[in-house]
């Protein structure tokens, strides 16, 4: 892969200075509220959680068989006496000199026992076993704090709380949690052209796919939604919409209508009704982005192409809500993988190519064009597993390694 020297991007933002500026303009506004774990799933703890327990609160045994003194195996005794019977959930009493107890997956480790033998490597003889291998100290037994000890660390202030994250504030005996409240996003698109599914389509229309993205994106995230319809291609429309828009939401988001055509009225609505921050970005696609805000409440005007609008969410309206709900930044495996595509000239814009990877490579996996390029072609971000990012000037051929940026990780849903 090659670049060119001494590029300039035509007036347009390098997407990491308009994250920068974009972040720098946010602070976390999300309200707070305290939920049984069971209900927190996607959402954002307020503080750092630490365990009031150890977990397990005992020696454990790891297996289903026979727990014993390792003294007597190594005094060259292989016959037992079975004494007692210890299932998961009772305690076993201390263990008879030369016995051992018959034990199950997860129950406490009795008094005098060091370890636990496999009940495949033994023989059953009545109420007496026979060990036909040897185990050292500790073999196949969960020490007490094995998984969590007693005042360590669980979950992190700001972290977005998964499925595993509920187990383990679950299995410390945490029955409730202060999370962040989803945040309330007003979602409006721009543009006479549009058309609700369920309606006839008349000439000249399409239906309203953007909306649905978003929708679906925000809702993936634990975010409130708040539809605020299709805005007609005027300027009194437009500036009516973000003012309504600003009363009650935490943050707007518009599709369409922030180019520079004469039926754009985004960006001069906007610049009436608010301020704005940034516009236009050097990448591709989603160069007609706009950022600002309308009286307090932040502005995130997407592009009307919905790959373009899909783009732009990914990589600055999402890191913008987790500030907004005062959530970590996500958090990005530094991937680089072979392209087996080609991109002859290099543009003054950064591309995000739409990939999807396969196991083709001899040395790991390899992307793929998923399809169309085109900003308005959403069938090839259905069919991508990810983005390949390729720099300002670069001129991509067979082999070269791309950073690739996977949709699961960008999109963020739990």
């Amino acid at each position: 892969m090659s670049t060119q020297g001494s590029l300039t991007t035509n007036g347009l933002t390098p997407i990491d200075d308009a994250l920068t500026a974009l972040l720098s303009g946010l602070d976390t506004v999300a309200a707070t509220e305290t939920v049984a774990v069971a209900d927190a799933l996607g959402r954002v703890a307020v503080s750092d959680q630490t365990s009031p327990v150890d977990v397990p609160g005992f020696a454990v045994s790891a297996m289903d068989g026979y727990a014993l003194a390792t003294a007597d195996l190594q005094a060259g005794q292989r016959r037992f006496a079975i004494t007692q019977r210890v299932p998961a959930g009772q305690v076993g009493i201390r263990l008879d000199a030369g016995s051992v107890a018959r034990i199950f997956t997860g129950a406490p480790i009795p008094p005098g026992a060091d370890a636990v033998i496999m009940q495949e490597n033994t023989r059953l003889d009545g109420e007496v076993v026979e060990v036909l291998q040897t185990v050292v100290a500790q073999e196949n037994v969960r020490p007490a704090g094995d998984d969590v000890r007693n005042g360590s660390l669980l979950i992190e202030a700001g972290q977005r709380l998964r499925a595993p994250d509920i187990g383990m504030l679950a299995g410390s005996g945490i029955a409730a949690i202060d999370v962040r409240k989803p945040l309330r996003v007003a979602v409006l698109t721009t543009g006479d052209e549009l058309v609700r599914p369920g309606n006839l389509l008349q000439p000249g229309q399409i239906y309203n796919s953007n909306f649905f993205l978003l929708y679906s994106l925000l809702r993936g995230l634990g975010h409130q939604v708040q539809d605020c319809g299709i805005v007609e291609d005027t300027l009194a429309a437009t500036e009516a919409a973000l003012r309504e828009a600003a009363e009650n939401a935490d943050c707007i988001i518009s599709s369409g209508g922030v180019s520079a055509g004469e039926e754009d009225h985004v960006r001069t609505a906007l610049e009436k009704v608010g301020r704005l921050a940034l516009w236009k970005l050097a990448i591709k696609p989603g160069k007609p982005f706009a950022f600002g805000h309308v009286g307090s409440t932040p502005f995130f005007g997407l592009p009307g192409n919905p790959v373009s609008a899909f783009v732009t969410y990914a990589l600055l309206v999402r890191p913008a809500l987790d500030r907004l709900a005062g959530a970590l930044p996500a958090r990005h495996l530094p991937l680089w993988l072979p392209a087996d595509f080609e991109i002859d000239r290099g543009g003054s814009r950064q591309q995000y190519v739409r990939v999807r990877c396969s196991n083709e490579g001899k040395s790991g996996p390899v992307m793929h064009l998923a399809g169309n390029q085109s900003s308005g072609v959403l069938s090839a971000v259905r069919g991508a597993d990810g983005l390949a990012v390729v720099p300002i000037g670069a001129t991509v051929r067979r082999g070269d390694r791309l950073r690739f940026i996977p949709l699961s990780e960008i999109v963020g849903q739990v």
